[in-house]
């Protein structure tokens, strides 16, 4: 399958600082892709280098078979794209707004209406936009990249200023996208939200790609441990930490024990806090978290780095 983004040994330098470190990457239809690091790690860099902004320093990127950078407007208009800034002319109503972008993009203006009913935005339409609050631009902004069914989403930062409902909203969204044979690029800072919703993630550091995968495949390179807690029946903490003598644990208040164990001792400990005579009462598992795994592949590449 040919891949609908291609990344090759893309370095990007501006004057000395580089950007982007000789990053290396495929991107398949059908796919959500979590882009995540920390500020200046070059996810931003990464996105306008995949759009056409900027070109590379050195290395090759083609988006869709193209080269990005040499504007051909096939291309772009199989495009989609949301900043993690956005601004539109506020005398402009949201209706106006997306029409201007729907002709540019040479999209109908009947696709108009349909799109901001989507976002939510049916209701305020016809409103000025310097009237809509950061979430209505947000979502404004996400019916702008909407346009056209783009084969490529490129989403910088998209659920800020969304309630908890929109944002819900939002990732049906992006999900219908994927089904229908889209790739969806998504970069944030809200790790908890992309763990449940990226098939995969890349992880970027000072410009270099640190890891790539989905997050059962990070899990198993990090080897990070599995944290077990088990509520115990009332005073029966003492009988639980004896339960499990010999097993690193440690008592958090006076009715939970906490057992961290390697992914291939979790069905012993399980078994044994589930035989009959355990002092327990409920079992909560947790896997390490994106959050987990974006620390440890971080300081991972600190320390190689040292």
């Amino acid at each position: 399958m040919t891949p609908v983004v291609h990344v090759d040994r893309v370095v990007k330098r501006f004057g000395a600082v580089e950007a982007v470190r000789t990053v290396s990457f495929d991107l398949m239809g059908g796919e959500t892709i979590a882009l995540v690091g920390h500020n200046g790690a070059g996810k931003t860099t990464l996105m306008k280098l995949i759009i056409g902004l900027i070109r590379p320093t050195s290395g090759q990127l083609r988006l869709l078979g193209e080269d990005p950078a040499a504007g051909q407007f096939a291309g772009r208009k199989r495009l989609g794209y949301l900043p993690e800034n956005v601004s539109f002319n506020a005398a402009l109503t949201g209706r106006e707004t997306l029409a201007f972008y729907a002709r540019l993009k040479r999209e109908s203006a009947a696709t108009v209406g349909p799109l901001l009913e989507r976002v939510g935005l049916e209701q305020a339409a016809d409103r000025r936009v310097g009237t809509y609050s950061k979430g209505m631009r947000q979502r404004l902004g996400l019916a702008q990249a909407l346009l056209g069914s783009p084969r490529v989403l490129l989403l910088d930062e998209p659920t800020t200023g969304l309630d908890p409902a929109l944002r819900q909203s939002f990732y049906d969204i992006v999900e219908d996208l994927r089904r229908g044979g889209s790739c969806v690029l998504l970069s944030s800072h809200a790790l908890t939200e992309l763990e449940e919703r990226a098939g995969r993630v890349i992880i970027m550091n000072r410009g270099l790609k640190v890891a790539d995968g989905s997050v059962q495949d990070l899990r198993g390179i990090a080897e990070l441990p599995t944290r077990i807690r088990l509520r115990t029946r009332e005073q029966g903490i003492e009988a639980a930490q004896q339960w499990f003598a010999g097993t690193p644990c440690h008592a958090i208040n006076g009715h939970t024990l906490e057992i961290s164990v390697a992914q291939d001792r979790k069905i012993e400990v399980l078994r044994r806090a589930s035989s009959v005579g355990a002092p327990v009462v409920d079992i909560d598992v947790a896997p390490p978290n994106l959050d987990d795994l974006y620390a440890h592949f971080l300081q991972d590449r600190e320390g190689a780095s040292c």
